[in-house]
């Protein structure tokens, strides 16, 4: 039981003064995230269930004693509501310090955002890509600050399919959902590239790239979580059937937690930027992980899905 938990974030960091904004907090590992996060700082929870979000914010507030747990409306599979709440956020606080994109779409039978996007992409990748490109200018003006982007040993399964992006072509729901962890990995990558300007340094550190700044930068890490016995498998029976047959050897989501946790407030992180961890260490990036060829084309199709300039 105590292989299966993995690491622990020890980090007693404080957060006083500091503004989190975590995605899909009203359940699972966003919700532990926010938890532990509150018992530090402020947090405004985004999701798009706004009544289960005000019942996990409810709860976190009487278990934390803190008040500023805030929750916000977030649709990530409509670009209307993720320019909302962005405009909304903008002009009610003047600082963000973490962001968090956490919440994500698993094992969905085919179908497609209000934008017209494959949902596992249109959510889990071009929706955080949007809510970021959105809120960078407020994290730069609040550094040192961080990104966190939740991804997933599964990104080790996919490929990025340039020629059919929104599955019309041909459609697998497992590996639409490594699709889109791949993204996370890559848009990470690319994203700790560009923030990085002429202060980048590389290093070899587990087959990957580690890449630094100075305190005074925006970072950006991505992680995976662990397997977590939560209802992101909800929308596949026979997943949800053996997540409960082998509950005992799943992470429950406050061990799942504990990487985004640690990737958002460890300070021996203050200067590493464009990492994979798991398990609160740096971790193995599969090949296609590392094309950076693949991460700027990534990159740019993606600004032109949305409709957005981004240099």
């Amino acid at each position: 039981r105590r292989y299966v938990a993995g690491g622990e974030c020890k980090s007693p960091a404080r957060l006083e003064g500091k503004v989190v904004i975590i995605t899909g907090a009203n359940t699972g590992i966003g919700k532990e995230t926010a938890r532990d996060l509150a018992r530090r700082g402020k947090v405004i929870i985004a999701c798009r269930d706004v009544v289960k979000a005000e019942a996990a914010a409810s709860e976190i507030r009487a278990d934390t004693g803190n008040q500023q747990v805030i929750v916000k409306k977030l649709d990530l599979a409509d670009t209307k509501s993720i320019r909302e709440f962005a405009e909304k956020f903008l002009a009610e606080e003047k600082e963000l310090h973490i962001l968090i994109n956490n919440a994500g779409v698993m094992l969905c039978h085919y179908s497609k955002t209000a934008d017209g996007f494959e949902m596992h992409l249109g959510v889990n990748h071009l929706g955080h890509f949007l809510l970021t490109f959105l809120l960078l200018e407020r994290l730069k003006q609040s550094a040192p600050a961080r990104i966190v982007n939740v991804s997933s040993l599964a990104h080790h399964g996919g490929r990025i399919r340039f020629h059919d992006l929104h599955g019309e072509k041909s459609y697998n729901r497992g590996l639409a959902y490594c699709h889109s962890k791949l993204a996370n990995v890559l848009f990470t990558r690319e994203l700790a590239r560009r923030l990085q300007g002429k202060s980048q340094r590389r290093a070899e550190w587990f087959s990957a790239w580690l890449l630094s700044t100075t305190d005074e930068e925006v970072t950006a890490n991505a992680l995976h979580p662990g397997s977590v016995c939560s209802d992101l498998v909800r929308h596949s029976f026979v997943m949800s059937w053996l997540w409960k047959i082998f509950s005992f050897f799943l992470k429950t989501p406050w061990e799942g937690a504990q990487t985004s946790v640690y990737c958002a407030v460890a300070e021996e992180l203050d200067s590493v930027t464009g990492q994979y961890f798991s398990d609160c260490q740096p971790a193995y990036v599969s090949p296609r992980g590392r094309d950076d060829e693949t991460a700027k084309k990534l990159w740019n199709v993606s600004c032109e899905l949305l409709g957005i300039q981004w240099d």
